[in-house]
């Protein structure tokens, strides 16, 4: 049974599980898309840009290695993670041979609160900026920064962070099911910020992590809705957010069964609306890093269109970080409409030459567009307002040289930091490792969570002002 397609206009959704090898290479000399197994579009529909076939054949053929090399990887990431944990637990590489002669060596536990991930071996810090106070134009962002990175840990280290750290309110962290994938491969936690006369719900979405196959193809797939009017929408997000086989978006959905957890949408949706429904004063953000940006900006589409107008009244703000594109112009016209009717205030954050915002390519091929406020910033964490990040489009050719130049001098930076900004800004050998590959592929070290964090502490904090103007980067 197809999915319910009837909330949008048109699509192109590709299928990797039903592709064979020559029909795949097929579709690179037939314009004839529709005909093709693994594609699902309107019938008769063409595509006469080779171009545009090219990157479909790109991303079936990626998504069908990742799908191939998902146990491996997701193996190498485990024994990486726990080799980290292994030496950590135990102080240090030689305690830890010595322990081992000694047969008493301390073994990590996965589902501890003292467990990090690899991307948290990057940057330690766990305490809020104690400079910044809540009514601070940065403490909201600063906030769903961290939030945002301490999203790639386990429940019981994200639990301990915002109890004992952050003197917050824990309201649960979870796995979303994704219907296509058929296994939970989104997760989101939620938190309470809440003083006598403050209250606000942090809804913050887990990013791609390096080792899972599942969220990199999510990522990889270029399938396209086109809602009525509005625009295309990335696939990938949607079917991460909660798109379903069978009902597409419904406003409602019944749960036949507990076979599989909930979806990412409609789960947190409730959640928000029995929260919000306790303290008529009580407001929420939602924040992301990389693909949990993508999903922060989407879930609000999806609730314009449910018309869910209590939770739209109800949303301070959206703060992304290092978040892709997730659709092309008109949809971000009607984005930006709709945020400004429900005085909703989104900001983008972009630092140096991170990759990740600059794909899908905003081009004649893809036309994925920005929208929104961005705030960009350089390697001394200078913020300004710009109408689009420079250098839009990560390969360029011109762009190359500038960009090496610069992680050079990152890498520098990562040795001075601590005696120009304190200790907090101290950088371990882990994560100058990756400034090194970063003299190859500027793109990668730029993507880090501690870059963001940076931005938020050390940024300025009039660039969240109202009246604050977008600069033309060219």
């Amino acid at each position: 049974m197809g999915c319910n397609k009837s909330f949008s206009s048109s699509y192109m959704l590709l299928k990797p599980e039903e592709v064979r090898f020559f029909d795949l290479i097929h579709i690179l000399f037939s314009s004839d898309i529709e005909k093709r197994k693994f594609v699902d579009a309107p019938e008769g529909t063409t595509e006469k840009s080779f171009q545009r076939r090219w990157l479909m054949f790109v991303s079936i053929l990626t998504q069908k290695i990742l799908q191939f090399v998902a146990k491996p990887l997701s193996f190498v990431g485990s024994t990486v993670e726990m080799g980290l944990n292994l030496v950590s637990s135990n102080r240090n590489l030689f305690v830890l041979l010595l322990n081992a002669l000694r047969g008493n060596v301390v073994k990590p536990d996965k589902t501890s609160a003292s467990f990090l991930s690899f991307l948290g071996y990057w940057d330690k810090r766990v305490q809020l900026d104690s400079s910044i106070e809540r009514g601070d134009g940065k403490y909201n962002a600063a906030l769903s920064m961290m939030a945002s990175k301490v999203s790639y840990e386990n429940k019981a280290y994200i639990e301990a962070i915002v109890k004992d750290h952050w003197n917050m309110e824990f309201l649960g962290f979870y796995d979303f099911w994704n219907d296509y994938q058929e296994k939970a491969t989104t997760q989101a936690f939620l938190l309470r910020d809440k003083t006598a006369d403050y209250d606000t719900i942090v809804v913050a979405f887990r990013g791609t992590e390096p080792f899972d196959s599942d969220a990199w193809c999510s990522d990889f797939d270029i399938s396209w809705y086109e809602l009525k009017r509005d625009g295309k929408i990335h696939g990938g997000f949607m079917k991460s957010l909660g798109l379903q086989k069978n009902d597409g978006w419904p406003k409602n959905i019944t749960k036949k069964d507990d076979s599989h957890p909930g979806f990412a949408y409609y789960a947190i949706r409730e959640m928000l609306k029995e929260l919000l429904g306790k303290n008529e004063k009580a407001r929420y953000i939602i924040t992301g890093h990389s693909f949990g940006g993508a999903l922060s900006i989407l879930f609000p589409a999806i609730l314009i269109l449910h018309k869910e107008k209590l939770l739209l009244e109800r949303l301070d703000g959206i703060y992304t970080f290092g978040q892709p594109r997730v659709g092309d112009e008109t949809f971000g016209k009607f984005m930006e409409q709709n945020l400004k009717d429900h005085n909703i205030r989104y900001f983008r954050f972009v630092y140096g030459n991170d990759m990740v915002p600059r794909l899908p390519y905003d081009d004649k091929a893809l036309m994925f567009k920005h929208f929104g406020t961005c705030l960009y910033y350089n390697r001394f964490y200078e913020g300004k307002i710009v109408e689009e990040e420079p250098n839009k489009n990560y390969f360029s050719p011109l762009g190359a040289i500038p960009m090496i130049i610069n992680a050079f001098f990152e890498l520098i930076r990562s040795f001075t930091i601590k005696y120009k900004k304190g200790p907090d800004y101290q950088e371990g050998s882990f994560l100058r490792l990756f400034r090194i590959i970063g003299l190859v592929i500027p793109g990668i070290p730029a993507h880090s969570t501690l870059d963001y964090v940076n931005a938020t502490r050390l940024g300025s904090s009039e660039l969240f002002l109202p009246h604050t103007q977008p600069e033309n980067p060219n």
